[in-house]
C-alpha cells in the first residue's frame, strides 16, 4: 500500500510486478509507464523501508523504556533525545551551504550528546536512580529546547526546513540515507529484544530483582544506551515523530500480556505498520503536497491515549 499510494497512485498489482520483475526467476513484464519504475525503486520503496525502521525503533524503544522505569507514561522521548536531536539539526541547517546528509549527522550527534549530558548528570556515585535520570532529561530537554527555538528565531531562511524536520517530516531520500541508517537500526533493534529478559525481571522492582541475580546497573547502562541508539537513529532521519512509541506498546500490552520477551518484538512490527499506515496518510490527505508525518501520529495518537486513559482511570476506580 505504502508504495502503491500517493501523489501518482500506481495500481498495487503493478506496484507488485514491477518489485517481482527485478528478480531474476520471476521476470514479470506489463505495460505500465516507465516512470512508475523511477518512482518506486528511487522514491517511495527506500522512503517506505525508512519509514517502517522508524515506526520500529520508535515502538520497541517505548515499549523498553516503559520497562525499565517501569511506568507506561514513558516513551522514546522522556530523557531528552528529541530535544537534542533537533538541537543538532537546527545547529546543521544554520551552518550557510551545508549538505542535506549532513542534518541527520548532527540530529544524531546532538541526541548521543544530550544522552550523555543526562547520564552524567543522573548518576549518583555509581549508580544511576531513574527518578533523577527523568529529572536531568526534562532539565536538559528543556534548556535544548530553548536553544532551538532561539536559533530558529534568528535564522528566518530555515525555518521552514526546522519545523519540518521538528514535526516529522524526513529531511533525505533515496537509499543512500538508508543504507547510511540500516546497521544503526538493526543493531538498536536485535539489543532491545535482547534485554527483554531482564527487564521482565526488573518488574519485580531493584531490590528484589538484585536478590534474585540480576546486575540492575548493568541492565539500566544497557536499555538506555540500546533505546537512546535507536530512538537517536529513527529522530536523525525522519525528524520528531511523537505518540508512536507511546501508544503502540499499550495496544499490544492489552492484547498479548506484558512480558518483554514478548512484548517488545510485537511494540517493534506494531510501530512498523502503524507509521506506515499514518505515513500513507500523510502522503494522500494533501496530495501532492506532504504533510509532515508526526502531525498525523499526533492528531490519531492523542485521542486514542485519552481513551486509554479513561479507560485506566476506570479500572482504578471499580
Amino acid at each position: 500500500m505504502s508504495i502503491a499510494l500517493g501523489a501518482v497512485t500506481i495500481p498495487p498489482g503493478n506496484a507488485l510486478r514491477i518489485i517481482l520483475g527485478k528478480l531474476p526467476w520471476f521476470g514479470a513484464a506489463g505495460d505500465w509507464p516507465s516512470y512508475f519504475e523511477t518512482i518506486l525503486f528511487d522514491l517511495r520503496l527506500p522512503h517506505a523501508i525508512l519509514v517502517a525502521l522508524t515506526g520500529m525503533a520508535l515502538a520497541g524503544s517505548g515499549a523498553s523504556f516503559q520497562g525499565l522505569f517501569r511506568n507506561p507514561l514513558a516513551d522514546p522521548f522522556l530523557i531528552g533525545i528529541a530535544s537534542g536531536a533537533g538541537l543538532g539539526a537546527i545547529i546543521v541547517m544554520s551552518i550557510p551551504q551545508v549538505g542535506r546528509f549532513l542534518i541527520p549527522l548532527g540530529a544524531f550527534l546532538g541526541g548521543l550528546i544530550t544522552i550523555g549530558a543526562v547520564y552524567r548528570l543522573a548518576k549518583v556515585g555509581k549508580i544511576v536512580p531513574l527518578t533523577t535520570l527523568i529529572l536531568a532529561g526534562v532539565a536538559v530537554g528543556s534548556f535544548t529546547s530553548a536553544l532551538t527555538s532561539f536559533l530558529m528565531l534568528i535564522s528566518d531562511e530555515m525555518i521552514l526546513q526546522a519545523m519540518s524536520f521538528l514535526l516529522g517530516g524526513s529531511t533525505v531520500t533515496g537509499w543512500e540515507p538508508l543504507v547510511i541508517a540500516l546497521p544503526y537500526f538493526l543493531v538498536g533493534l536485535l539489543l532491545l529484544v535482547l534485554g527483554g529478559h531482564s527487564l521482565n525481571v526488573l518488574q519485580f522492582g531493584e531490590e528484589q530483582a538484585q536478590q534474585l541475580g540480576l546486575h540492575v546497573e548493568r541492565v539500566k547502562i544497557f536499555i538506555i544506551i540500546s533505546a537512546s541508539l535507536t530512538t537517536a537513529a529513527a529522530v536523525s532521519f525522519s525528524g520528531v515523530i511523537g505518540f508512536v512509541g507511546l501508544v503502540v506498546p499499550h495496544i499490544i500490552r492489552m492484547v498479548w500480556g506484558g512480558d518483554y520477551k514478548r512484548l517488545i518484538p510485537l511494540s517493534i512490527l506494531g510501530g512498523g505498520v502503524t507509521l506506515l499506515l499514518s505515513d500513507i496518510l500523510a502522503r494522500t490527505v494533501m496530495a501532492p503536497s506532504y504533510l509532515p508525518v508526526g502531525i498525523v501520529t499526533s492528531i490519531i495518537g492523542a485521542p486514542f491515549f485519552l481513551w486509554i486513559l479513561r479507560r485506566a482511570k476506570r479500572e482504578v476506580f471499580w
